[in-house]
């Protein structure tokens, strides 16, 4: 029987059927080249299955993910969790200057500066803390506003709430970063795999500060 070699790598027995290119491939190529090289179709058994059946290694690092935040946020109050949504899809969704991309550092840089501006306001003084970091202030120049907006009429009790959530956040980014110092965006990678931005009617800022937390679990 004639052996059908894989088209793509040119070295590998070619088992699988693949939709995409109307040819067999190899099991490695197909794993390794989908979505990424081949444009693959929603219809395409094979990856159907990897979406139902992901790696072991990605089903334990959304574990590990899914473990960090729920241990973050072990204590909030109703609106504190609502307040931990709102900054993690903001952070989620957030779009930096390509001039001044955003890190780690200027994430944990920012939330201790709105944090003791929040904590001042608290104490009925208005004073605006700033992060020494550029891609920092800009990041929270327009976070402050939505924060501002779902504690619209809620006083001191709304912003001690706000400084308690926006210190655990910086506590945690440090605390993510420094299990992985050689990644920049270590926490900010975490949000991205286990955090879902709000779509439709809940994408809005009103909404985004009352809709449910979203977490991407295994």
């Amino acid at each position: 029987m004639h052996t059908v070699v894989c088209p793509l790598c040119g070295n590998r027995r070619a088992r699988r059927g693949c939709p995409a290119l109307g040819k067999q491939i190899c099991a490695i190529c197909c794993g390794t080249k989908r979505l990424v090289e081949i444009d693959c179709p929603p219809e395409c058994p094979w990856l159907a299955s990897a979406r139902e059946h992901p790696p072991a290694a990605r089903v334990r690092q959304q574990q590990r993910d899914v473990a960090t935040l729920v241990h973050l946020v072990r204590d909030f109050s109703e609106r504190q969790s609502r307040l931990f949504f709102l900054i993690s899809t903001f952070l989620v969704g957030y779009q930096p200057s390509e001039l001044h991309p955003l890190i780690d550092d200027d994430v944990a840089e920012g939330m201790a500066a709105l944090a003791a501006t929040f904590e001042t306001a608290s104490r009925g003084l208005i004073y605006d803390h700033r992060p020494a970091s550029l891609p920092a202030e800009r990041m929270i120049a327009e976070l402050k506003p939505l924060l501002l907006d779902a504690g619209r009429g809620a006083g001191s009790a709304f912003e001690r709430d706000a400084a308690v959530v926006l210190r655990r956040v910086e506590e945690s980014v440090r605390g993510v970063r420094g299990n992985e110092p050689d990644n920049r965006r270590a926490f900010l990678d975490l949000l991205g795999r286990v955090i879902k931005e709000p779509s439709g009617a809940d994408s809005s800022q009103g909404d985004a500060a009352h809709a449910p937390v979203r977490l991407i679990v295994p």
